[in-house]
């Protein structure tokens, strides 16, 4: 898929390999257009840094130097990398108060909807008894 316009990516987690790190920042940045990309990282992904570190220095931006100097990454581990992601906790940019109204809103909207189910089985069972009784 090919958008129009996007002038920044942000990377919430950090892509296993060089080549899915430049598949992400590809959307932005097309055509001539300048673009910038933020990537988050962890102490867990540092093993994953100096692959997409040494992309980042050959196409002409600045790299820390503590990131060029990380142990290179063995074929065995990137393997297992690529195979298996690092798992992590969800992230949730929304903000609490938003959730919690989220979550009354749908608890009223949930018993507003079961109120009027059993209505209508109320309904139902009183015209079932009219006609069975007559």
């Amino acid at each position: 898929i090919d958008f129009k316009g996007v002038n920044m990516v942000i990377n919430y987690d950090l892509p296993t390999s060089a080549v899915e790190y430049i598949h992400r920042i590809g959307r932005t940045g097309r055509a001539g257009h300048r673009g910038k990309a933020v990537t988050f990282f962890t102490e867990d992904d540092k093993p994953l840094l100096r692959s997409i570190a040494n992309v980042i220095q050959r196409a002409g931006c600045p790299v820390p130097e503590y990131i060029k100097h990380l142990p290179k990454l063995q074929s065995k581990q990137k393997k297992k990398f690529i195979k298996k992601p690092l798992t992590r906790e969800s992230i949730c940019t929304t903000p609490k108060c938003f959730l919690k109204k989220g979550k009354r809103k749908m608890k009223t909207t949930k018993e507003n909807t079961e109120g009027k189910k059993k209505g209508k089985e109320d309904k139902k069972s009183s015209k079932l008894q009219t006609v069975s009784g007559s």
